[in-house]
């Protein structure tokens, strides 16, 4: 296993890290399966397990499962998301970064975290507070080191402008979605995280399912249809894994040994998180991890899939404020009869 420098955090990672959504059990596994999916992925070298507080117990599981072999492992959980109906229980700011960290320190049975990630933007909160608060964090050694989760690349650049205008600790990670269908990061984000510094960790390296070979036009479940019908039947996005599935035939690869590989060949990722459910699927993943692609692969994928862009739209994409809130794009009604 070659380990990867975490951006400028002096933290040593692998290049798959294990995404722990999978493992809340109200995703369908006992937590006996899931501590074996997590012991076999730290024994075949996966160092990196990333999880949240939004994602159920998985920080729970997580926790027990890691018991004995901490000091081996680069933790990092995520905060922000809502995890209450309580107005105030999600978020970016001190007061909520405060009750979140003790939280997951007592969920995940540990002293410190490797890595703290502000799971989404919280456009309600202003960014030196959240850099304040983090700040303290890393200086009582509560965490290491702390990130961001789907920041724009002009979030990132403020980011780093107030810690060093006001003295603060610098984001050292973002964890932003990556993959074969999803290459809009390559226009600014990663260019920007390289410039500053920072260790990417991508999600979504498998396109939500859609590069397991398991999503084929005109085959998706009934239950996939159910729950993902808006991404799992996008034309677009099915076309292009049609392609890509082709592409990996040729290639002599399976699918998903082409889609992670895809994944981690971009010198500004540093690890991309699987999110194995079963250990069969993890058997597969860890059975590609020395797979390279030749530049005539990386060719012809940008062909499918043109650097910088994106087939089709993720349904979990973040929108930000000046799109998503409908008084940030409309005048009011006086101001535009007025006109």
């Amino acid at each position: 296993m070659k380990y990867r420098s975490l951006g400028r955090s002096g933290i040593d990672v692998s290049p798959y890290g294990l995404g722990a959504l999978m493992f809340a059990t109200r995703m369908g596994n006992t937590e006996s399966e899931s501590t074996a999916i997590i012991h076999r992925a730290l024994d075949a070298g996966i160092n990196l397990i990333d999880t949240a507080d939004a994602y159920g117990d998985s920080e729970e599981v997580v926790g027990r499962a890691i018991k004995g072999r901490r000091d081996d492992v680069v933790l990092a959980t995520k905060f922000g998301l809502p995890t209450s109906d309580e107005p105030n229980h999600g978020g970016a700011s001190r007061r909520w970064i405060a009750t979140a960290v003790e939280r997951s320190l007592r969920h995940l049975q540990t002293d410190y975290i490797d890595v703290y990630q502000l799971q989404r933007p919280d456009p309600d909160t202003d960014m030196e507070e959240t850099l304040s608060a983090l700040t303290d964090l890393v200086q009582v050694g509560k965490i290491r080191t702390f990130g961001t989760s789907m920041l724009p690349a002009s979030s990132l650049v403020e980011a780093h402008w107030i810690a060093e205008r006001h003295g603060l600790r610098r984001p050292r990670t973002e964890q932003p979605p990556y993959s074969l269908l999803n290459r809009g990061i390559e226009r600014e984000v990663l260019p920007v995280a390289q410039q500053y510094g920072m260790g990417v960790l991508a999600w979504g390296p498998l396109g939500q399912g859609m590069l397991t070979g398991r999503v084929r036009r005109g085959h998706q479940t009934d239950v996939i249809r159910a729950q993902f019908n808006s991404v799992f039947n996008d034309q677009r996005r099915l076309g292009a894994v049609e392609q890509m599935i082709q592409l990996a035939g040729e290639a002599g690869l399976p699918i998903t040994h082409l889609a992670m590989a895809f994944a981690i060949s971009h010198p500004g990722i540093t690890s991309a998180l699987l999110g194995a459910r079963t250990m069969d699927h993890l058997d597969d993943l860890l059975s590609g991890m020395e797979v390279v692609l030749s530049e005539d692969v990386l060719d012809r994928i940008d062909e499918i899939v043109p650097p910088g862009t994106d087939a089709g739209e993720l349904d979990q994409a973040y929108v930000p404020p000046a799109v998503a809130r409908k008084h940030l794009r409309r005048r009011p009604p006086a101001e535009r009869s007025a006109a």
